[in-house]
């Protein structure tokens, strides 16, 4: 990859292969456009949300088996507005590094655009369903009655309620922390954007009336965005108290503690890029084109979960084990 292209990356260890050898080369030109008409990475961020979220009118067609050549049309504009609002979403960021322009405010506004874009696509999908459930009901020999139609769809709204809370948010944030985490250990506080609930929460509260009612509300989600990855991260949280304790900031934690920690969360990046969009949103896209876009909402909540707790029982396992030499060494 290109120096320039590399100096806008966080880091290439936490880059998944299509992202770093595809996307990232492919969004550095375009934060290099917008640099050059002084474009505010935020611009680009919401840009970013209202593409995304623009893809659930297209999504919500059925695609070449129920509406023929301009549903399956309407499903590849979906997908390429998707990709358009990812790489923008990858754009903002590295305009950021390259501009100097970061900001909190930013750093909220990225974590919140996935969300933005997948919560009205999900319930396009829901619709979608509703209108076009022909191969669900074959397959489980339901009759394509008015009542069955009511019933199956209120069961698809709740598992999709299911995949979009504890599915997609909830393994997308994980995935965001591990990230920070590792880069928090890699490079330290000002190469990391490693927050935590209680330095946002006095964020919040030293906020006054001269504040924005939309920073404050985004600013008070993000608090709660924080603590949630905290409560899936106890061993993580252990390490990070025991070690800010005894030595401070991460500059002065030991270099076996940086070192151990980064030799086991390495191999876990791969299994962690995953829960990014690239692949999961490949699976959406597979679904959507065979006309069973319900399959997705189960894939994310059975597959993707497995995956979710896998990469966190390993996480959590290797911290647990530093954090038992750190405290052996302070006994």
């Amino acid at each position: 990859m290109d120096e320039k292209v590399s100096a806008t990356l966080k880091s290439s260890e936490t880059e998944d292969w299509l992202d770093y050898h595809v996307v990232r080369p492919f969004s550095y030109h375009w934060a290099a456009f917008f640099n050059r008409f002084d474009i505010h990475p935020n611009t680009v961020t919401i840009w970013s949300m209202i593409v995304g979220a623009l893809s659930c009118v297209f999504f919500a067609h059925g695609c070449f088996y129920y509406e023929g050549t301009m549903g399956l049309v309407y499903n590849l504009i979906a997908i390429v507005l998707l990709c358009i609002a990812d790489i923008l979403d990858c754009t903002d960021g590295q305009l950021a590094r390259m501009s100097g322009k970061k900001s909190r405010l930013g750093r909220i506004l990225d974590g919140v655009a996935g969300f933005t874009w997948f919560t009205p696509i999900y319930l396009a999908l829901v619709w979608r369903f509703y209108h076009h459930h022909d191969i669900e009901f074959n397959l489980l020999g339901l009759s394509d009655t008015e009542q069955n139609v009511i019933i199956a769809t209120i069961i698809v709204f709740i598992i999709g309620l299911i995949s979009g809370i504890h599915g997609l948010a909830g393994q997308q944030r994980l995935a965001d922390y591990y990230i920070q985490a590792h880069l928090f250990f890699l490079k330290g506080e000002k190469g990391s954007e490693l927050d935590n609930s209680v330095g946002q929460q006095e964020i919040y509260d030293k906020m006054d009336r001269n504040t924005s009612w939309v920073e404050r509300l985004f600013q008070k989600s993000y608090v709660g965005y924080t603590q949630k990855q905290e409560g899936r991260t106890p061993q993580l949280q252990r390490l990070l108290s025991l070690l800010k304790s005894k030595y401070g900031t991460v500059e002065h934690f030991p270099a076996f503690v940086r070192d151990e920690f980064h030799k086991n969360s390495l191999p876990l990046m791969s299994w962690n890029g995953l829960l990014t969009f690239n692949f999961r949103s490949a699976w959406l896209f597979f679904f959507c084109l065979i006309d069973i876009p319900v399959g997705n909402f189960l894939f994310e909540i059975i597959c993707m979960g497995l995956l979710t707790s896998y990469v966190n029982h390993r996480h959590e396992t290797f911290c647990h084990k530093i954090a038992e030499k750190v405290e052996k060494d302070a006994a």
